[in-house]
Formats: structure tokens, sequence, C-alpha cells
């Protein structure tokens, strides 16, 4: 989604599109946090012992004393969880397709977003892959990839294909209107693929097709059981040495729960708990620079489904034949 939830795929219980911000500013006072689309009232989340026990609050301010309380109210049968994906779909399906839309009215904090990605990745490549991936095709997945932005305006131009996954249909085809053109402007061998309109919680890629699955502002629809499941079926989709990049917002503590566009911002010790009950390792992670202080805070985190082993490169080569930044 980028925040998305063309991402790639919906249309029942989905993923989404990825949606950048909300406040980072956590008090027991109402305050506002921005949301890709608008604004709402936030309050905050309760201290917590324990990653998995943490209490935390919905958007009208009612506190759980724990992420179950909060799931079983709002997801405990099948007719409620079904009613969850949809009501996040129909969502953002009432979103411009536009970056400003997609990023909650905040369009400007595109390049700061797209600069700090970059630095991120290219630190991964350079220490993960031999020579950083310059002599191997590389492959990238973008989930909930929205209208494309990330994939336009980064991972195009690291990855031989990129394929886009997003379950809002309108944000899938303004991505594919957008990439098909630049397929023709750039380098036969960079280019957009596949574009799935279907849900996270849905999909299965095939087995070993990419070298790095990206999940950014989209993670937060998925409940947690569905975003174990979604990493254990994402595992397969992984060449050897590939991993996950997540990006996402962070709680202080606990969640804060979206009832409109029904997703949930997880803290960093509720992220580490949910990536121990994956199976994955944690190789690195970074938070994201210059974006505005009211937003809440960003962060990524590099994900593998073992530990890996830092190659040795020549970093003069990792930035070789990279093709230059689609304006």
């Amino acid at each position: 989604m980028h925040l998305i939830n063309t991402h790639p795929y919906r249309f029942g219980p989905l993923c989404y599109t990825q949606k950048p911000y909300k406040k980072s500013h956590l008090s027991l006072q109402t305050t506002i946090y921005c949301h890709p689309t608008r604004f709402h009232k936030h309050y905050t989340a309760a201290a917590i012992q324990s990653p998995m026990e943490a209490a935390g609050t919905d958007s009208d301010g009612r506190e759980f004393k724990n992420p179950d309380e909060m799931w079983l109210e709002h997801t405990g049968d099948t007719n409620k969880k079904t009613q969850w994906y949809r009501d996040g779909v129909a969502y953002w399906e009432g979103v411009e397709a536009s970056v400003n839309g997609v990023l909650g009215g905040y369009g400007h904090v595109n390049d700061a977003d797209v600069k700090g990605s970059e630095g991120f990745l290219q630190t991964l490549l350079a220490e993960l892959f031999v020579d950083g991936g310059i002599d191997r095709h590389l492959v990238a997945l973008d989930c909930g990839s929205g209208i494309g932005r990330i994939t336009k305006n980064l991972l195009i131009r690291y990855f031989n294909e990129v394929d886009l996954l997003e379950p809002v249909s309108h944000f899938l085809d303004a991505a594919r209107e957008s990439l098909v053109q630049e397929n023709h402007m750039a380098l036969d061998e960079h280019k957009a693929t596949n574009f799935y309109c279907v849900p996270l919680q849905e999909f299965t890629p095939d087995v070993g097709r990419y070298d790095v699955i990206w999940v950014q502002w989209c993670i937060g629809h998925l409940t947690d059981d569905d975003f174990v499941s979604f990493f254990n079926r994402a595992k397969i989709g992984l060449k050897p040495g590939g991993f996950f990049v997540l990006k996402e917002n962070l709680a202080r503590s606990g969640f804060v729960l979206d009832k409109d566009d029904r997703s949930i911002t997880r803290s960093d010790s509720y992220f580490k708990g949910l990536f121990s009950r994956c199976g994955l390792h944690l190789y690195k992670s970074r938070e994201q620079k210059g974006l505005p202080k009211e937003l809440f805070a960003v962060k990524m985190y590099a994900l593998t489904t073992d530990i890996p082993k830092r190659v040795i490169k020549a970093r003069s080569k990792v930035q070789a034949n990279r093709p230059g930044i689609i304006k």
C-alpha cells in the first residue's frame, strides 16, 4: 500500500496500501495523528511489560488490556474478520490514486522516505550480496505497492524486475499505467513485470523468485495471525540469501488501532515478538529520518530466514550500471 489497498490484491481479506505516518507524540491527552489520508484523534497506548501482552488503545480512546482482547473483539469470528478486511479495502478505494493521496496529504515526505529507504537498501545489498548483486539478476516484490511509488522511485533502479502486489484495483491500475510507460523509457533490464491485485493475507509467491520482498506501510492491516502466516508463506518466494525489508510506523508502546481504515500501529517490541513467531532473524534496522515531528516514528527492518554472513565486496561496484532516478 504503499499504502495501497490495491495493494496487491484485495477484495476479500486484504492487505493494504502504504500508509505513512500517524502522530508520534503519544500522551494521555488527545492529540492529532496523521493518517495517509486525513487527520485522526489519537490516544496514548498504555505502558507495557511484555511485548505480546502490551496494552493499547483505539482511535476513540478506548483502552485494551492486550492485543488478544482487541483482536477478539474485531476479528473474533469468520464474519468479523471478513468485515475487517473489507472495510480496510473500502477505505482505500475512496482515496485518490496519487502520491499525495496514498501519503494522506503528506506527499512532500516522498523524497525523504525514498532517500531513507535507498540508503538502507544500498547497505543491505552491499553487505549481503557479492559485489552488491551487480552480477545477479535481481528481482523484488513490492507489497502494498499502491500506485507504484516505491517501485518507480527506488526498486526499479536496483532490480532487474519488480512485481507489484496491491489489493486496491484503481491504485494498481495507476501503477500499471505509469510503469508500463517507464518500461519503454528505461533500460530493458529494469522493468515492472507482474501486477497482482490480491490481498497480502491471500498471496503466495512463486518459489524462489525474489531476492528482496519489500513490505511498506501495509502490514498494519493484517491481524497478528495473518502477519505470521503471510511471512511464513512468503519465505518460499525468496531466493537463497534473499531477505525481507519491512518499513512501518511505530507506536511508542503497545499498539494503536485505527478504526476507520482497520489498521494497527505496533510498537518495536510488538514487531520483534511477531518476528520471533515467524522464525525470522532481525539482521539490521534503521530509523527513518527527515519526517515531520507530528508523525509517528518510522523504522526499517531487514529480516532473513537464517543468520546471514556478510560478504566482502568492492563498494565502487555497488552503484555500477545502476540507471538514474526516474523523473
